[in-house]
């Protein structure tokens, strides 16, 4: 396995193989990696002749006051994982590299990035977009994989890739789950036992709502409201929203349509903020 850090390395490298016939399979991540980023590399492999996994901590997706200087960097850890699970390149390149002195050009999607996450995290998807739009230009992937828990910046990567006429396919991954049933994430490492105990609920909200909708269950104010009411339980959890949306669009379900619309929510388990969604 190779490990690069200089991007003018990493692009001549990504456009010799490509040159050579190789198809490459991307999975952009920012460390710390678990069970799902591992899930995606599979994806990835089976696709690809050769699998690049990133790891970089990018700042421009990071708000005033978020967790960027404490998000946990195990590079060492990361490597070995990686190359245990067979990755060719992790490409690891340093901050002042990708955004050098006088950088000023950012990439915004401004439809599917609109709403939720892009409410309640200004300029979060600006910052994704440019930093996926250059990790493509740097390893010239085939494919890009990423988590469905992190469905709107899936379905975003796919509006950008597909706007801006990229020659990729944006792969998707199911959502890992811990045993416990919580949503494999970085930002678990946060958590106390009795904050997990308490993030416990928002899959078994989720699943809530799924239920009504398996019952026959059509009307989103409903699930909503059921699923909201569940969370609400808990006084460790801060809810930021719960919709039910288009599960490639993310605009807002009238009514709810089995396999169209996903339930998606964000919440603050005290000072650590999760994410998470589940297919209706």
């Amino acid at each position: 396995m190779q490990t690069i850090q200089s991007i003018n390395e990493m692009q001549s490298h990504a456009i010799s193989l490509r040159t050579n016939g190789c198809l490459i399979g991307l999975v952009p991540t920012m460390g710390c990696l678990h069970e799902g980023h591992l899930s995606l590399i599979d994806i990835a492999r089976e696709k690809a002749d050769k699998v690049i996994v990133s790891i970089f901590v990018n700042p421009t997706q990071f708000g005033l006051n978020e967790d960027f200087d404490r998000y946990p960097r195990i590079l060492k850890e990361d490597l070995a994982l990686c190359e245990d699970r067979g990755v060719d390149i992790v490409f690891n390149p340093d901050i002042a590299d990708v955004y050098p002195k006088g950088y000023s050009t950012y990439v915004n999607e401004e439809q599917v990035s609109a709403d939720l996450c892009g409410v309640s995290r200004p300029n979060h998807f600006r910052g994704v977009a440019t930093v996926c739009l250059k990790l493509f230009n740097i390893t010239r992937p085939d494919y890009a994989v990423f988590g469905q828990k992190d469905a709107q910046q899936c379905s975003m990567v796919k509006k950008m890739a597909a706007d801006l006429n990229l020659p990729i396919e944006v792969l998707v991954g199911p959502t890992l789950r811990d045993a416990d049933g919580l949503a494999t994430s970085s930002r678990n490492r946060y958590l106390t036992s009795l904050q997990r105990s308490d993030a416990l609920t928002i899959p078994n909200a989720l699943e809530e709502g799924k239920k009504l909708v398996e019952q026959g269950v059509r009307n989103v104010d409903r699930v909503v409201a059921e699923v909201t009411h569940h969370l609400s339980q808990c006084r460790r959890i801060r809810v930021l929203y719960v919709r039910v949306v288009d599960r490639e669009t993310m605009e807002p379900a009238s009514e709810i349509e089995s396999g169209k619309h996903i339930i998606v929510t964000a919440a603050w388990v005290d000072q650590t903020r999760l994410i998470d969604n589940i297919a209706l």
